[in-house]
C-alpha cells in the first residue's frame, strides 16, 4: 500500500468517526434535526407546502438502514452515533471493495 493510500484510508476512517456530529450538535444546542434532512411532513410544516417533485419522488428510495440506526426509534443519541459510525465504515468498505475489484478488472484487460 502506498503512502497516499494509507492517508486516504485514514482520512476516510476519520470522516466516518466524525459522522455523528450531525446528530450530537443539535442535541447539545437544543436545535432541531440536521439541515436538509427533513421529511415531506416537516417540510410542509416549515414552508406550508411540499414541492411537487419531492412529493412525487419522496417514497422512491428507502434506505437499507433507516436513519443509520439499528437501535430503533427510542435509541439514545450515543447508540445512534455508534450506528452512524458503523454505517459509515460499512459504506467505506463496500465502496473500497468495488473500487478494488474494478481496478483489478481494468488492469487485467489493459494492453
Amino acid at each position: 500500500m502506498t503512502k497516499f493510500q494509507k492517508k486516504l484510508w485514514i482520512g476516510l476512517v476519520v470522516m466516518a468517526l466524525l459522522s455523528p456530529i450531525g446528530i450530537f450538535l443539535p442535541q447539545f444546542f437544543m436545535a432541531e434535526g440536521a439541515w436538509g434532512e427533513w421529511s415531506s411532513e416537516k417540510l410542509k410544516e416549515m414552508m406550508g407546502f411540499v414541492p411537487a417533485g419531492l412529493e412525487r419522488l419522496a417514497d422512491l428510495w428507502k434506505a437499507p438502514i433507516a436513519g443509520y440506526n439499528l437501535g430503533g426509534e427510542g435509541a439514545s443519541v450515543w447508540v445512534q452515533g455508534l450506528w452512524y459510525i458503523v454505517s459509515g465504515l460499512i459504506g467505506i468498505l463496500i465502496v473500497g471493495c468495488i473500487a478494488y475489484f474494478l481496478a483489478r478488472i481494468i488492469n487485467r484487460n489493459a494492453p
